[in-house]
């Protein structure tokens, strides 16, 4: 992947160039349709998803509570927290996503800790306003 694009994504926007060259070098980029479930609410997580392209839906326990686009990220919360997801998200539309898997995580948090504190932060940000 390349670490241009990233600097696209705003999550990882404000990291610098090292930082974008070690998640370029984990991370894969994933098509879907549209109606595809990106994750599924009490599965355990194993992904981060990062939106480059497309728009999501979010539901909890049935109702829609949410609408994801490009730039939003999808299942920080329970890789780095190791918890089951909270919603069901389903593809609008179609979509491109940059996923680093669980495994990468944990990586990026031995090369590039400051990555995963970014991500962390980014999840504190959510509980707050949850």
């Amino acid at each position: 992947m390349d670490a241009t694009r990233l600097k696209r994504i705003p999550v990882f926007s404000e990291l610098d160039d090292e930082a974008l060259d070690h998640i370029a070098a984990l991370a894969a980029e994933v098509s879907v349709p549209a109606g595809k479930e990106l994750v599924r609410e009490g599965d355990y997580s194993y992904d981060v998803l990062a939106i480059e392209e497309g728009n999501a839906s979010v539901e909890r326990s049935g109702e829609r509570i949410a609408e994801l686009g490009p730039g939003d990220i999808i299942g920080e919360m329970g890789v780095l927290e190791r918890s089951q997801r909270n919603a069901t998200v389903v593809a609008t539309s179609p979509m491109v996503l940059v996923t680093l898997t669980s495994w990468d995580i944990r990586k990026l948090r031995k090369s590039t800790p400051a990555v995963v504190d970014h991500l962390r932060s980014l999840v504190e940000q959510r509980k707050e306003h949850a």
